[in-house]
């Protein structure tokens, strides 16, 4: 699957960069400690968009198109950044079974997003996940550390309404 990038335009902060700066610095002449840096720039910033991408980049003499591969490779790394609440709806095998594409398609329509984006106010995010070890309340999802089992398409809009 490919990850989307982020429609909502990088707000990284004078510190935020000074972090980054100060953590390629210290790696930068171990071309193995990419996925390190990567990890500690996601650490920062909550995620890797492509400005964090150039400075890393640019900052290890690395190919661009090496930490591009490598921020969208691994499931980990994401391009867009996290909402205040972060909805995970849960596709593993007894979750789709019960119904989760339902929940996933009522998000998309209340939220106006679709999975691995991000609502333009940063309220929330959205995602598929595979298995969240809750098969017993199929269908599944979360928002932050919140579950929702047994849950309906029509649950979602007062759902959602408990975060506004």
């Amino acid at each position: 699957m490919l990850k989307k990038v982020s429609k909502i335009p990088f707000r990284g902060t004078p510190e935020q960069e000074a972090e980054l700066k100060a953590v390629i610095a210290a790696n930068k002449d171990d071309k193995s400690m990419l996925m390190h840096v990567m990890q500690q720039a996601q650490g920062i910033y909550g995620y890797l968009p492509f400005e964090v991408q150039v400075m890393i980049a640019e900052g290890m003499d690395i190919p661009l198109e090496k930490v591009y591969g490598v921020s969208t490779f691994y499931a980990q790394f994401a391009l867009s950044p996290k909402g205040k609440y972060n909805v995970s709806v849960c596709l593993g095998t007894a979750c789709y079974v019960k119904g989760s594409q339902g929940i996933i398609d009522e998000l998309v329509k209340e939220l106006g997003i679709e999975p691995g984006e991000c609502t333009e106010d940063a309220k929330f995010s959205l995602e598929a996940c595979r298995c969240i070890g809750a098969c017993g309340l199929a269908p599944v999802f979360t928002v932050n550390d919140d579950v929702y089992g047994k849950a309906t398409p029509d649950q979602i809009k007062g759902i959602l309404a408990k975060y506004n």
